[in-house]
C-alpha cells in the first residue's frame, strides 16, 4: 500500500514535469507568434580609431556585405555548406534536438557552454540580433528568433539569409563577399573544390582561412568533399577533379591595410576584455579606441621599409610603447604583413642576448655595485659545480686583459663581466629579478643567462625597458583605451589608475644614465661602443642596448616618451652570416626614433633625489681631473659615489688593492656558489 503511494506521487510529479514543459513550449511559441516576423537586417561594421578618436576604418575590418539571391548562387556551396553545418536543415523546425541533448550533457559536466549545437536557423539567429556572450540567457533568447524566424519565413529565405550574412574571415561578410576576396569570382561561377574550401571557413574563421593556416583549411576541405561524395551531391569524378585542383586565390585578397599587425593585435585584445570571438568583436559593431599613434607607425613602417628591402627572408618585428602609462603606440609584426600575417613582435619568442643585460645590471645596481665597480675583462673558463666548464667570449674576441668598469662593461657589451656578475648575484636570483620587470616567460637560472640564452617576445622585452625609463613603475602594455557596442554603451574603458612602484626609482635612473653609454665613445676601450655605427644619426640622447646572437639581432632603447624594440632575424632560425645584417636593428631604431622626436627639443631624464653625479674617468671609476684624459658624467646614490681621483690610479699601493679586490671577488663567487 505505501509503495502504491510512492508511485502515485512519482507519476503525479512527472505529469506535472510534462505539463510545465508542454505549457513552456506552448507558451514560447504565443509569445514568438504575437512578437512577429524580425526583421531581417544584417551585421553592423566594428569601426577602430587611432589615440587621437580619429577613424583607422571599419573597412580594415569588414567588406561590405552584396546580397545573391540563392537562386544565384552555385548550388556546391550550398550544398557544402548544408553538409557541413546543418544537415537535416530542411527537416527541423529550428532545432536539432539530438545534438541539443548532446551538447546539454557536455555542458553540464564541463560547467561552461563549450559544446554547441546551433542549427543554421540559430546560427542566423544569433548573427542578426543577439551578442556574442557565451551565456544561459543568451541561449534563451537565441531560441526565441530561431522559432520566429522559422515560424515566419520559409527555408530558403533562411538559408539565403545565412548564406548572405555570415563570416568568412578578413572582413569578408556573405559568400558574395567571400568569392570575390578569395578567388576574384561571383557565388555564382564558384567550382566545386572553390565552394568546399569557402564552406569550411565559417566554422573558425581565423583557424580555417588558407590564407592564415593552408594546412587546416585544405584539410576542412577535404572533409566536406569526401562528405558531398558519400552523400552522393557529387560523383567521384567531380570529387577527384575537386581534390587535384590547385586552388590560386585572388591578388586582391592582399590589399593593403594601415597598422595591420596593430588592428589585429587590437581586436584580439578587445575579444579577450570581453571574453568572446575575434570574429565576433570584428561583425559586432564596436567602437574600439585605440593606443595607435599613426605618425609613429608610418614611420616604422618607413623604417623597416628603407632598411629590409632586398633581403627576402630575413624578418624583422618591432613595438613602440608610452613608458609612463603602457599604452603601444605602433608595433609591426613583420616586413609585409601581405606575405605573412603572423605577428613576430607578440607570438615569436628569440633569444635576447645582450639586450638582456640591463636587467641582470639592475639587480648588481641593487647589490652594491656602482657604475665605477671594476671587474677584469680576460678569456675566462669557468668551472661549474657539475664539473663541466663554460667559456664565455667577446665579440671577436677582444677583451681589456684588465679591470673595466661597469660603465664601460655595459658600453662595450662585454660578456665576461656579466657572466662573473650572474655567478656573484646567483642565476636563480637573475631569474627572479626579470619577474619584477614583467618578464613572463620561463628562464633558465644559467650563468649563460647573463647574456641572454633564454628566449622572449619584443614586446616583453620592451616593456621591461619602459620600466627602467619610467623610474621602476609596473607598466603592462594594451591597445585598447576603450570599447563601445552597437547600442553605444561604453562596455570597457582602461583603467588609468596610479602605476604602482616596482624597481628602485634611484638605481632605474642610474641604470638609464649607464645605458646612455652605449653612444658616448668616451667609454671606448679594447674596443668601440656597440653605438658607434648610429651614434652619428642622433640628435638627441637614448638609453638602450643592442644584442646579437648567431640567428638574432636585437636594439632595445628609449627616451622619457618612448621604449622602441626592434628584432631581426630568420623564421626558421637560420644563422644571421651577412655582418650587414646584423645592423639592421640598430638602423630601423635609429631611423625610428629620430623620426618621432624633435630634434629641436632635447629631451632629459629626469634625476630623483638622492642621487648625485659626478664627472668621473672611465677607465679607473675614480672623479675626474684635467689630467685624467678623459671622463664622464656618471650617477651613483648618495654616499656610493668614490672618493678618489683618477690621479692616484697609478700608485702601486692602489694597483695592489685593486688586484687583492679581484682575487677577493672571484673567491666569494665559488666559495658561495660551487
Amino acid at each position: 500500500m505505501k509503495q502504491s503511494k510512492i508511485w502515485k506521487r512519482i507519476r503525479t510529479i512527472i505529469w506535472v514535469i510534462v505539463g510545465l514543459v508542454i505549457t513552456a513550449i506552448l507558451g514560447t511559441y504565443i509569445i514568438s507568434y504575437l512578437l512577429g516576423p524580425p526583421e531581417l537586417a544584417g551585421k553592423q561594421p566594428t569601426t577602430v580609431y587611432d589615440r587621437y578618436d580619429e577613424k583607422i576604418g571599419e573597412e580594415r575590418l569588414l567588406n561590405s556585405m552584396e546580397w545573391v539571391p540563392l537562386e544565384d548562387m552555385n548550388k556546391n556551396i550550398i550544398q557544402a555548406t548544408l553538409l557541413i553545418e546543418d544537415q537535416q536543415f530542411f527537416e527541423h523546425n529550428g532545432f536539432n534536438y539530438q545534438r541539443i541533448a548532446k551538447a546539454i550533457w557536455t555542458n553540464i559536466t564541463h560547467g561552461s557552454l563549450k559544446e554547441g549545437a546551433s542549427t543554421i536557423t540559430q546560427q542566423y539567429a544569433r548573427n542578426l540580433y543577439l551578442s556574442p556572450e557565451k551565456k544561459w540567457s543568451r541561449k534563451i533568447q537565441e531560441a526565441f528568433y530561431a522559432i520566429r524566424l522559422e515560424m515566419f519565413y520559409s527555408k530558403e529565405e533562411i538559408l539565403e539569409g545565412y548564406l548572405n550574412t555570415i563570416y568568412y574571415g578578413h572582413g569578408a561578410y556573405g559568400i558574395e563577399a567571400a568569392s570575390r576576396y578569395f578567388f576574384d569570382t561571383t557565388a555564382t561561377d564558384l567550382s566545386l573544390a572553390q565552394a568546399a574550401m569557402l564552406a569550411g571557413i565559417p566554422k573558425g574563421p581565423t583557424y580555417y582561412s588558407p590564407l592564415n593556416n593552408e594546412k587546416l583549411a585544405n584539410e576542412r576541405q577535404q572533409l566536406i568533399l569526401s562528405e558531398m561524395l558519400q552523400h552522393g551531391v557529387i560523383t567521384q569524378e567531380g570529387y577527384n577533379r575537386a581534390t587535384q585542383e590547385k586552388l590560386i586565390y585572388a591578388e586582391t585578397a592582399a590589399e593593403e591595410e594601415i597598422a595591420p599587425y596593430f588592428s589585429d593585435e587590437a581586436v584580439l585584445e578587445a575579444a579577450e576584455l570581453l571574453d568572446i570571438a575575434t570574429e565576433e568583436i570584428q561583425s559586432g559593431g564596436y567602437e574600439l579606441y585605440t593606443t595607435l599613434d599613426l605618425s609613429h607607425q608610418s614611420e616604422m613602417d618607413e623604417a623597416v621599409s628603407k632598411n629590409m628591402n632586398g633581403s627576402e627572408d630575413l624578418e624583422t618585428a618591432g613595438v613602440s610603447i608610452n613608458p609612463k602609462t603602457g599604452e603601444i603606440t605602433a608595433m609591426t609584426g613583420g616586413k609585409n604583413y601581405l606575405t605573412s600575417s603572423y605577428n613576430r613582435s607578440t607570438k615569436s619568442k628569440r633569444m635576447a642576448g645582450s639586450s638582456f643585460k640591463p636587467i641582470l645590471y639592475y639587480e648588481a645596481l641593487e647589490n652594491g655595485y656602482t657604475p665605477s665597480t671594476r671587474l677584469v675583462s680576460e678569456a675566462t673558463t669557468f668551472t661549474l659545480e657539475d664539473g663541466t666548464t663554460y667559456q664565455p667570449g667577446n665579440f671577436n674576441g677582444y677583451y681589456a686583459n684588465g679591470p673595466i668598469t661597469l660603465a664601460q662593461a655595459i658600453a662595450l657589451s662585454d660578456n665576461i663581466y656579466a657572466v662573473k656578475t650572474n655567478l656573484y648575484l646567483g642565476p636563480k636570483n637573475l631569474v627572479e629579478t626579470a619577474k619584477d620587470f614583467g618578464i613572463t616567460s620561463e628562464l633558465d637560472a644559467v650563468p649563460s643567462l647573463a647574456l641572454g640564452t633564454s628566449s622572449i617576445s619584443v614586446l616583453e622585452l620592451t616593456q621591461a625597458y619602459g620600466r627602467i625609463a619610467n623610474g621602476g613603475k609596473e607598466i603592462e602594455p594594451y591597445t585598447i583605451r576603450k570599447i563601445i557596442d552597437k547600442k553605444g554603451n561604453t562596455v570597457y574603458e582602461h583603467d588609468n589608475d596610479k602605476l604602482d612602484q616596482v624597481l628602485d626609482e634611484k638605481n632605474t635612473f642610474i641604470l638609464t644614465q649607464l645605458l646612455t653609454g652605449m653612444f658616448d665613445e668616451e667609454l671606448n676601450n679594447y674596443t668601440s661602443v656597440t653605438g658607434s655605427t648610429i651614434n652619428h644619426q642622433l640628435s638627441n640622447i637614448y638609453a638602450g642596448k643592442s644584442g646579437t646572437t648567431d640567428y638574432d639581432s636585437w636594439m632595445v632603447g628609449y627616451s622619457p616618451e618612448v621604449v622602441t624594440g626592434i628584432w631581426v632575424g630568420y623564421d626558421d632560425h637560420r644563422k644571421i652570416t651577412q655582418v650587414q645584417e646584423t645592423t639592421f636593428s640598430k638602423q630601423i631604431w635609429a631611423n625610428y626614433m629620430e623620426a618621432i622626436h624633435e630634434p629641436s627639443s632635447k629631451h632629459t631624464f629626469a634625476m630623483p633625489s638622492g642621487v648625485i653625479g659626478l664627472p668621473i674617468d672611465p677607465v679607473s671609476g675614480k672623479r675626474a681631473t684635467s689630467s685624467c684624459g678623459q671622463s664622464r658624467i656618471m650617477f651613483f646614490e648618495k654616499g656610493t659615489e668614490p672618493l678618489g681621483y683618477c690621479t692616484d690610479r697609478n700608485h702601486p699601493e692602489d694597483l695592489e688593492e685593486e688586484e687583492n679586490d679581484q682575487k677577493g671577488f672571484l673567491k666569494k663567487i665559488f666559495d658561495e656558489f660551487f
